[in-house]
């Protein structure tokens, strides 16, 4: 067992750029696409991710947020618990016990869901089943039982894989990603949200025929409507707010500028590698598996964070969130290393409000609303998680929390349902069997209509 757990630990250490070129030239393999073909699949895919991760670090990660802590500091904004970030949650949950069998143990639940039909995605972004982990030992702290973690871990799974199932069309039409589904632990918690205030919405006289889109917005301004322009402009507004001086506010548009131009060119670099695998595998299952339907390639959802709808949202609600953390009763966590994640709670939601900015931006300030009532309330657990894995405390800091999975309304949920040891486990379960149960009669209604227009 050690040594299959070192195994997956290897895998999980070499990264996204090294692990998916692997990962996709096997399916070509498996989907008879050829040996040149799926080698060149494999690399365009690894090349893509390398140019996201050097726009997301280099651009956003290494402007956005220094820029936003800048303005902390200069409206002198201080509250107890320390946003540590990402990185940091990753690190404690697989550390965790949790962490260590989640690799092997995701597979093997992926495996299951496709053998029964209960979902459509081959989910090869294993490296990001650190969400599940991070749910699973949060639940093992509440309960202080490690089996029940591991059981809330799966039901986080399934429940997440069905809802990137169900998500996937959108997925495809808005943000141009055929074959491609999101089954993303932190992404797609915010989907449910999305779907029930754009419901909301549709039902309010006025308000619904409120429509902010970003093509309408090119068509009527010309060139100041184009992605380009309106980065820059928030970065030229944000900077200000920072109280930099020209050159840094000048910077920071023309970077920000510039990522709305280069995610969506990475992400298409990207699909260009997965297009004929994505092709092959659905010509595959439907000539085998006349139940099936439609099969997709779950993928991390750093591929949909460059739609010009989400990163404008994203740029507004970025300020907007630290003036939020300071007037809302009730937080104490103060964002701050997680800030650059904010474009990944929105890549659903932009599908889900039909790309309408308004929308977007109404749901957005919910879900941050929420998200940080949720970061407070999940604080002392993941201190505690923090603390299991010997993870180094930032300086003067008593409780730590964060954006991403610390705002998690999924994870929050799953958690709380523990307060009721055993019960909660039993409601958790149900739900994600019989969201299960459900995602399979779609899947085959779906696969009849498919096979009925062929």
């Amino acid at each position: 067992m050690e040594f299959i757990l070192s195994v997956f630990q290897f895998i999980q250490g070499l990264g996204v750029a090294v692990v998916m070129p692997i990962v996709i030239f096997i399916l070509g393999l498996c989907f008879k696409t050829g040996v040149g073909k799926s080698l060149r699949a494999g690399l365009t895919v690894g090349v893509g991710f390398i140019g996201l991760n050097l726009v997301i670090n280099s651009l956003l990660g290494t402007s956005l947020s220094p820029a936003v802590q800048e303005m902390v500091t200069r409206f002198g904004l201080n509250l107890s618990t320390i946003d540590v970030g990402w990185p940091a949650s990753a690190a404690i949950a697989m550390g965790s016990t949790v962490g260590l069998i989640i690799i092997p143990l995701g597979l093997v639940v992926n495996i299951l869901m496709l053998m029964t039909n209960t979902t459509q995605t081959v989910d090869v972004d294993i490296w990001d089943y650190w969400h599940f982990a991070f749910t699973g030992a949060l639940v093992a702290i509440v309960t202080d039982n490690m089996t029940l973690g591991i059981i809330a871990a799966v039901i986080n799974m399934v429940i997440v894989m069905v809802l990137g199932d169900v998500t996937a069309p959108e997925v495809e039409k808005s943000l141009g990603l055929p074959g491609v589904s999101l089954p993303h632990g932190f992404t797609t918690a915010y989907a449910p949200i999305a779907i029930v205030i754009n419901g909301l919405i549709d039902k309010i006289p006025g308000i619904n025929k409120i429509d902010i889109n970003m093509d309408e917005a090119q068509k009527r301004f010309g060139v100041f409507g184009e992605p380009i322009l309106i980065g820059s402009v928030l970065g030229i507004v944000i900077g200000m707010l920072a109280g930099y001086d020209v050159t840094k506010v000048l910077t920071l548009g023309v970077s920000l500028g510039a990522v709305l131009v280069l995610i969506p060119k990475m992400a298409a670099l990207l699909m260009e590698g997965l297009i004929p695998i994505s092709d092959a595998a659905s010509e595959f299952i439907q000539k085998h598996f006349q139940n099936r339907g439609k099969i997709y390639i779950g993928l991390d959802s750093a591929v949909g964070v460059g739609h010009p709808v989400t990163m404008a949202i994203s740029f507004i609600l970025v300020p907007l969130l630290i003036f939020l953390a300071v007037v809302l009763p009730g937080n104490t966590v103060l964002p701050f290393a997680d800030l650059a994640v904010i474009p990944w709670m929105f890549v659903l939601i932009t599908p889900i409000v039909k790309e309408n900015g308004f929308r977007g931006l109404i749901v957005g300030i919910v879900v941050l609303v929420v998200g940080l009532w949720i970061a407070t309330d999940l604080a002392p657990f993941i201190t505690i998680a923090a603390k299991n894995v010997n993870f180094q405390m930032p300086e003067g800091a008593t409780l730590i929390s964060s954006i991403c999975d610390g705002a998690n309304p999924l994870t929050w949920v799953l958690v709380r349902l523990h307060n009721f040891g055993y019960i909660g486990t039993g409601i958790g379960a149900v739900i994600a069997v019989a969201m299960a149960l459900w995602n399979r009669t779609r899947i085959k209604k779906e696969a009849q209509l498919l096979h009925a227009n062929d």
